[in-house]
C-alpha cells in the first residue's frame, strides 16, 4: 500500500485479460461505475487505487487473474483514489480513464496506464487514446475536467471509508488487509478447497 508514510503491499505479477461487466449498483456498500467480472458474482472486490501507484500496478494482474479464474464468483470494481500529493500525474490519469470509460474503453485505458506508469503526462495519454481509437481531445486538459466530480466523489467515498493509501481493497464491503495475492484472496473468500469465507455473500 502506498500513502505518504506507508510502504508496499505484496503482489505477484502475471498478466491476464480482463472481462468487461456493466456498471451499476451492488451490495458491497459502495456505488460504482467501472466493474468487470460476472455482474451476479457473490463476491465483489472494490479497489481504491491510483494509476501512478506502483503497488496498484503490482496488484492489477493479481486481481485480473483472480477474477478471470474465479468461474464467475468474483468481480472487481475500481474507485479512484489519486495520491496527488506524491504522484503528480495521478489525477491526470484518473480523469483520462474516466473520459475513456465514457467512450467504452475504461479497462483498456486502465491497462495502458498501468503498463506505462512512468509516462502519464498529457502527451502520453493522447498516444494511448490514439492506440485505442478514442477521441483524444476529451482525455486531457480542460475537456477532461468535466470528469473531475466523479473522481472527487470516489476520493471522498474512500476518505469516508477510512482509506489512506493505495491499493485499498474491500470484499463485500469489508476491509481486506492481507497480502494481495491470488492464493490469499481466494483463501479469504473461501474459494480454495477446504477454506471457509470470512465475508458475507
Amino acid at each position: 500500500m502506498e500513502d505518504m508514510t506507508t510502504e508496499p503491499a505484496e503482489g505477484v505479477a502475471r498478466e491476464a485479460t480482463p472481462s468487461a461487466a456493466p456498471a451499476g449498483t451492488h451490495d458491497s456498500g459502495f456505488a460504482f461505475r467501472w466493474a468487470y467480472g460476472n455482474p451476479e458474482a457473490p463476491f465483489t472486490i472494490v479497489e481504491f487505487g491510483d494509476f501512478e501507484c506502483p503497488y496498484c500496478g503490482a496488484a492489477k494482474p493479481v486481481l485480473t487473474e483472480l477474477v478471470n479464474g474465479s468461474e464467475g464468483q468474483v468481480r472487481l470494481v475500481w474507485r479512484h483514489f489519486p495520491l496527488f500529493e506524491v504522484h503528480p500525474y495521478a489525477l491526470t490519469a484518473a480523469l483520462a480513464a474516466e473520459a475513456a470509460g465514457h467512450q467504452g474503453a475504461f479497462w483498456p485505458m486502465a491497462k495502458l496506464l498501468f503498463k506505462n506508469q512512468m509516462q502519464l503526462d498529457d502527451a502520453a495519454i493522447v498516444r494511448y487514446g490514439e492506440e485505442l481509437g478514442l477521441d483524444t481531445e476529451s482525455l486531457v486538459g480542460d475537456a477532461a475536467q468535466r470528469f473531475s466530480e466523479a473522481v472527487r466523489k470516489d476520493y471522498q467515498d474512500g476518505i469516508d471509508a477510512g482509506v489512506h493509501g493505495t491499493p485499498t481493497l474491500f470484499i463485500n464491503g469489508e476491509p481486506y488487509t492481507d497480502s494481495v495475492t491470488v492464493t490469499d484472496l481466494r483463501d479469504t473468500m473461501g474459494l480454495s478447497r477446504g477454506k471457509k469465507s470470512w465475508f458475507r455473500r
